[in-house]
């Protein structure tokens, strides 16, 4: 399983190891105020002594990560390096990162995830506008881990084993919850309102001499389905470059899965091979059925990332933006790549499919 039983979720929800609960609860006031004295005067009360962090359990270490990055990201917001100014902070970020495996930042797990529901939670500006985003990305964890689990599986399979087909299509459905957040957020939350009120807050933060990308949704780790289905194998120079930057935030069990697959064969390339094999005008059962069900999941990947591009083109307009890159530490133009590139992948595997279709096949949707 690619969930780590070391980040026990409702453990780490649960947890306030820093006695946090009553002092976070100001933190939108003191935001609202640009109140840097007390966002200082905070991080510098909450930083606890490296010696009884070290006997934490890793879900203390991480709900104690969770809550200073509270602080790390709205003072970096109003223009402070927050180790700058509470440089006792240091050695504690760097012990809690290496307790938990993880950046010595608080990362979208921490700020989604793992943060507390309801009145405890952790909040930037507690505003129900981000209380709904978080939600947003919050609700695709459960099913994008499973699809993780089954992307695993996939890897071991050939597009004429029975699985093949049964695998991806629990694929589509699990990433289909991303599809439905981007809805959601389509919905409810205007490209203004994260542009100009959120976005500040997710802001690179110095840690021991290296800049660390704050908590947004962008490192929601969709990169192992592409990875699976079309990366490994498929890519090009600006997606590696954004994977070297995405994959260090993921939890432990993820970066291993990138690094057992990322010199592997991806399905779309297992598909084309044994297409090219057959010599037949039409595709056996078994290996059309895989072909369909592999353009089935890649048009949900298309489907949500035109949909994130169309977002993210509206929040860094000229006339909205603040910032020329997004949030994950990409500029816009590669989230256009990124969706070209699926469409690549998923116009081939259509185009194998309906060329060499069983007699009598039913012909799927194309878009």
């Amino acid at each position: 399983m690619l969930g780590d039983p070391r980040h026990r979720t409702e453990d780490i929800r649960a947890a306030d190891p820093l006695g946090a609960d009553a002092l976070l609860a100001a933190v939108p006031g003191m935001n609202e105020r640009a109140d840097v004295a007390a966002l200082t005067v905070a991080l510098r009360a909450l930083v606890p002594d490296p010696d009884e962090a070290a006997l934490w359990s890793v879900g203390g270490a991480a709900a104690a990560m969770r809550d200073l990055g509270i602080l790390l990201g709205s003072l970096k917001r109003h223009g402070v390096q927050p180790l700058a100014a509470v440089p006792e902070a240091l050695p504690v970020l760097e012990l809690l990162g290496r307790r938990t495996d993880m950046v010595p930042r608080d990362t979208v797990h921490h700020y989604t995830t793992w943060n507390p529901v309801g009145p405890r939670r952790r909040s930037y500006t507690g505003h129900p506008t981000e209380a709904l985003l978080q939600e947003a990305v919050r609700m695709v964890f459960p099913a994008l881990t499973g699809a993780l689990d089954d992307c695993a599986r996939l890897a071991a399979l050939e597009p004429y084993d029975p699985g093949f087909a049964a695998t991806l299509d629990r694929i589509a459905r699990q990433v289909r919850a991303m599809v439905d957040s981007i809805d959601l957020t389509v919905a409810k939350v205007s490209p203004e309102y994260f542009a100009l009120t959120l976005r500040p807050y997710f802001e690179e933060v110095e840690v021991g001499g290296r800049d660390y990308l704050g908590p947004a949704a962008a490192q929601v780790p969709l990169w192992p389905v592409d990875l699976t289905l079309w990366q490994c194998d498929r890519t090009d120079p600006a997606y590696d470059a954004f994977l070297a930057e995405s994959v260090p935030y993921a939890l432990p069990a993820w970066r291993e899965f990138h690094a057992r697959h990322r010199g592997g064969v991806s399905a779309v390339s297992k598909l084309s091979a044994a297409v090219s094999w057959e010599g037949a005008d039409r595709l056996p059962p078994r290996l059309a059925a895989s072909a369909e069900a592999l353009g089935r999941v890649l048009r949900v990947l298309k489907t949500f990332r035109a949909r994130h591009l169309g977002i993210a083109r509206k929040a860094y307009d000229d006339d909205v933006r603040l910032y020329e890159e997004g949030s994950g530490g990409a500029p816009v133009a590669l989230l256009r790549s990124i969706l070209d590139l699926t469409r690549e992948n998923e116009t081939m595997v259509r185009r194998a499919t309906v060329r060499r279709r069983p007699a009598g096949a039913p012909v799927g949707p194309t878009v």
